[in-house]
């Protein structure tokens, strides 16, 4: 038997590679984590709803950064940028959470367009009212989804979703509305 000569590793990268897709979306592998499969299955399909409608936030609080307009300008500006850095954070909390319980993460745009709940703004510019109304009903939308997800999480034992939802998505939306909302009290900006 001839000796097989080893090829030399190459620094070239393969950059045109192809192959079959390895896990499909809404299936759920086995991780040893002591939960059930029912219940890990569960779980994803719900943060996947979330991460959607968290992404679909993000990328409402950018837009209404770049095209508020008005006396409260500056800071709406920045309010809206730090609002869209937390949902950012959230986005990735999501999708790490459906990672480890095995499932996939929506990381598609397109995909979590498809699985929002969150209506889509016209394409223009609105008045700041509107684009504050409209930030509130998503994250409405999202609160009432997460507390819903959070209880069922809690009475199947995933206590790491559960705290997820809890601690992270409700109380930093909360907080986020607080803000919003408060930009919509009618007092004038300066008494004649």
């Amino acid at each position: 038997m001839e000796p097989t000569i080893a090829t030399p590793p190459s620094s070239q990268p393969i950059t045109q590679q192809s192959g079959p897709e390895v896990q499909p979306f809404g299936t759920v592998k086995l991780f040893p984590l002591g939960l059930a499969h029912d219940t890990r299955a569960y779980s994803c399909q719900r943060l996947s709803r979330l991460l959607a409608d968290t992404q679909i936030l993000y990328s409402l609080y950018k837009k209404s950064h770049w095209t508020v307009r008005g006396a409260t300008f500056f800071q709406l500006h920045q309010l809206f940028d730090k609002h869209a850095a937390e949902q950012l954070a959230l986005v990735d909390a999501l999708a790490e959470r459906i990672q480890t319980l095995g499932g996939v993460a929506v990381g598609d745009p397109r995909h979590a367009a498809e699985l929002t709940s969150i209506p889509r703004p016209p394409d223009g510019t609105e008045q700041v009212p509107v684009m504050l109304s409209r930030l509130l009903r998503a994250h409405e939308s999202i609160l009432v989804d997460s507390r819903d997800a959070a209880a069922r999480a809690a009475e199947m034992g995933d206590d790491g979703t559960n705290d997820l939802l809890v601690s992270q998505l409700v109380r930093t939306g909360e907080s986020q509305v607080w803000f919003l909302a408060e930009h919509l009290v009618d007092t004038p900006l300066a008494r004649t």
